[in-house]
């Protein structure tokens, strides 16, 4: 990424993806949401954001560069969630998305904090990756499917494990939807469009 600036790299090309799976107009939580690439690529799809940090710095450059709208309204909340309370409790949200972050006493709480019909895209880094770079402490590397066991009682729509070239990273990811007690099982499944 050398030459972009810092807080406007370009969203994960997962994200992009998979985005099309969270409801139309969905609010959408981002858990460690850093400068923000995420946000502003659910914002400039009309998408009402949560977004989570334990930066100021990074959250007050998010509350400038996504004033909100009254159809589309930007909540954001400075946050240890690793050591706090979580700041949503009780609420769900039509879209979970954490991209290269990991913690593991957090994975039920994101996992309840999903609505019905609700996307979970998670994508962040895996064991391996402490054979090329950072992070590199097992407390932070996935384990071989690790996210398909903990999305066991979501509808997994994709999945994937593996080294990606540019930066060299090992990474695993996974787009998965918590369906909606009335179409669970149906004999017509609800189709999630493959991108």
């Amino acid at each position: 990424m050398t030459g972009t600036v810092h807080g406007r790299e370009p969203p994960s090309a997962w994200v992009q993806r998979w985005s099309h799976l969270v409801p139309k107009r969905g609010v959408v939580l981002d858990v460690a949401c850093g400068h923000g690439r995420h946000a502003r690529w659910f914002y400039e799809r009309n998408h009402p954001l949560a977004l989570v940090d334990r930066a100021q710095e990074a959250i007050e450059f998010i509350a400038n560069a996504l004033p909100g709208l009254p159809d589309r309204p930007v909540e954001t909340v400075v946050a240890d969630i690793e050591n706090g309370p979580w700041p949503f409790a009780g609420r769900q949200f039509d879209a979970v998305v954490v991209t290269n972050y990991l913690w593991r006493p957090l994975l039920p709480t994101l996992l309840a904090s999903l609505a019905p019909g609700g996307v979970l895209i998670y994508e962040t880094f895996t064991q391996g990756n402490e054979t090329v770079g950072k992070p590199s402490r097992p407390d932070f590397l996935l384990r071989p499917g690790e996210l398909l066991e903990v999305c066991k009682g979501l509808r997994v729509v994709a999945f994937e494990e593996g080294f990606h070239e540019d930066p060299p990273r090992f990474v695993q990811r996974i787009a998965a939807v918590r369906e909606a007690a009335g179409t669970a099982g149906l004999p017509d499944p609800a189709r999630y469009r493959l991108a």
